[in-house]
């Protein structure tokens, strides 16, 4: 039996690869502020450590998988909250286990960036604190932008963390594939509450979506399962896009 660790398990997408990898028999271990096997707060650096202990305890070091999913959308308050879980929580998770993983090899790990990354993200200091390991600072420069360019910025950090390192000799030269899924808008609580924040709720709502409406945290778990499946082995490092076609219509040649 697989033993897959999944971070926001739960609920929103989260709970949907935690249903999804269950029903295909694999062992979950969610880590979450509440009703989960780990209980834990990723925005801070004691929240990190204590859901590292908790799950190297539980699995006896060893896994076949990771999927840190916990995030939170641009419409919250603190928007130095945002980066601290969106990226860095995400980040102490993946680096955190890794050699959990790599005693699980051949395993997989798989972060939940955006579309937002692509479409809304943008060169400057967030994303170049966020990659520096630069918690302090990120948050800091967090403070003075709003929510979307915090959310969008942390999405775009995490997805080329996952780029950089991915071809890594710890990484895939350890039997450890780690790539990325960029979802768009999906009905989530996260979604419902951008839609109900009087200044997000009617952007979200004109956003493009060429295949139509809101999709489902089903269908993204769906490409999680199958990029944490033997069916990925060759896929490394990438990027799916799970949107109904938004970054594709918004960035048509941008390949």
């Amino acid at each position: 039996m697989r033993t897959i660790v999944v971070s926001g398990s739960a609920s929103g997408i989260g709970a949907a690869v935690r249903a999804r990898l269950e029903g295909d028999g694999a062992r979950v271990l969610g880590v979450d502020l509440h009703d989960t096997e780990v209980t834990a707060d990723l925005g801070t650096r004691a929240g990190r450590q204590t859901a590292l202990d908790a799950i190297l305890a539980a699995c006896e070091r060893r896994l076949d998988g990771v999927v840190a999913c916990a995030g939170l959308g641009p419409h919250v308050p603190r928007a130095d909250l945002i980066v601290g879980v969106n990226y860095f929580g995400a980040v102490a998770l993946l680096e955190g286990l890794r050699e959990a993983l790599a005693a699980g090899a051949p395993s997989a790990a798989v972060a939940i960036s955006s579309n937002s990354s692509t479409i809304a993200g943008r060169d400057g200091p967030l994303v170049a604190a966020c990659l520096d390991g630069d918690e302090a600072g990120a948050r800091g420069v967090a403070t003075e932008l709003d929510g979307q360019g915090v959310y969008a910025g942390s999405k775009l950090a995490l997805a080329r963390w996952v780029r950089r390192h991915a071809p890594q000799a710890v990484w895939a030269g350890a039997g450890i594939r780690l790539n990325a899924v960029a979802p768009g808008a999906v009905r989530t609580p996260l979604l419902e509450g951008g839609l109900a924040d009087p200044v997000y709720g009617d952007l979200i709502r004109a956003f493009p979506i060429p295949t139509g409406g809101f999709g489902r945290p089903e269908q993204i778990a769906a490409a999680v399962s199958f990029l944490l499946s033997p069916d990925a082995s060759f896929c490394c490092g990438s990027v799916l896009f799970v949107d109904g076609g938004s970054d594709a219509l918004i960035r048509p040649d941008a390949y």
